[in-house]
């Protein structure tokens, strides 16, 4: 018996060892990950890549005027300054947002005549090139004068040097920094604020004519079996309906331009119904019958009792129907 019960023990204690190993092996690799992470994600993060904007435009611009002296400079940045007195811009030596070297305007003299160089990848109506303003921030990709050429790479002081020694800009590809996500945040609470307005009013509607109005028959038993189903189907599946039968509807009704916010947002209604039509019954359904027989039996009508007695006491379940629903929202890959 003794032998027995030492044999176990040491099964036990190997078992034990084992889970032991794998979960301090487990938390070492979490560990690693969010090491990693915050060691090279955090430099990134930043209140411009939070509120920047997302576009990156790219375009070429060049000056008809010859170079001049702007010498007279009111500099203030952080970073070096290597700046053409001859033609008053300035490039500093940056990283990008996704950490690799760069070189960025740093500073624009007033009466440089980059302040008012012409794109020469966009014409206005009568087809002159558009003036366009250089900023300070922008990247610079590459560029052209009268006797040399250069590239980012070189860096903002041999940049600097070979601007300053030309006597004309033939072109520089410049590069407005995108990456940004205030357009995702921003579209993201139109499309939640859109289905909500769109799914609660249908969900919670639906679920209190199953629960308090329709009869049991075979039909609201399909009914109910139908919205059962519709919370096993995949994402993709709606996607798919979106694609086919509300863009092509906004697009005829409202002209629209191919996927929208409100097609997005019906899509996302749709996905949302059954949960919230799940949710919003099972909370009626705790609502105790003898509330519902006490308003009756004091005089009120059927539907005062719906709407007066039996929501009101079933808005904690029905609000958590929604907050899931936002769970699912975020869920999706939109």
């Amino acid at each position: 018996m003794k032998s027995n019960q030492i044999k176990q023990r040491r099964k036990d204690n190997i078992i034990r060892g084992l889970i032991y190993a794998l979960g301090s092996f487990g938390a070492v690799v979490l560990a690693t990950i969010i090491g990693y992470v915050l060691t090279n994600g955090l430099r990134l993060v930043s209140l411009d890549l939070i509120l920047g904007d997302s576009r990156i435009l790219n375009t070429d611009v060049f000056v008809e005027v010859g170079p001049g002296d702007y010498s007279d400079i009111n500099y203030n940045g952080e970073l070096e300054l290597f700046y053409s007195e001859r033609w008053g811009i300035g490039f500093v030596n940056t990283f990008n947002r996704a950490g690799n070297e760069a070189v960025e305007i740093g500073y624009v003299h007033p009466e440089s005549p980059f302040i008012n160089s012409f794109d020469k990848n966009n014409l206005d109506e009568e087809g002159n090139n558009l003036i366009i303003t250089v900023r300070p921030g922008t990247t610079v990709e590459k560029g052209f004068t009268d006797t040399d050429v250069f590239l980012g790479r070189f860096g903002a002081e041999r940049i600097s040097t070979i601007v300053n020694e030309a006597d004309g800009i033939r072109e520089i590809s410049i590069q407005t920094r995108g990456g940004g996500i205030r357009g995702s945040l921003i579209t993201t609470l139109y499309l939640i604020v859109i289905t909500l307005v769109i799914a609660i009013p249908i969900g919670v509607s639906t679920a209190i004519y199953f629960n308090e109005i329709a009869s049991r028959n075979r039909f609201t038993n399909l009914i109910r079996s139908m919205v059962d189903l519709l919370t096993g189907v995949p994402s993709i599946i709606y996607g798919l309906l979106g694609a086919a039968l509300f863009i092509p509807l906004l697009n005829n009704t409202i002209n629209t331009a191919g996927g929208s916010v409100l097609s997005g947002a019906l899509t996302l209604a749709v996905i949302l119904l059954p949960t919230i039509i799940k949710n919003t019954e099972e909370a009626l359904k705790v609502i105790p019958s003898e509330l519902r027989q006490g308003s009756l039996a004091l005089g009120a009508s059927r539907t005062q009792t719906i709407f007066k007695v039996v929501v009101p006491s079933a808005v904690p379940g029905i609000l958590t129907g929604v907050l899931l629903g936002i769970v699912i929202i975020g869920e999706i890959p939109l």
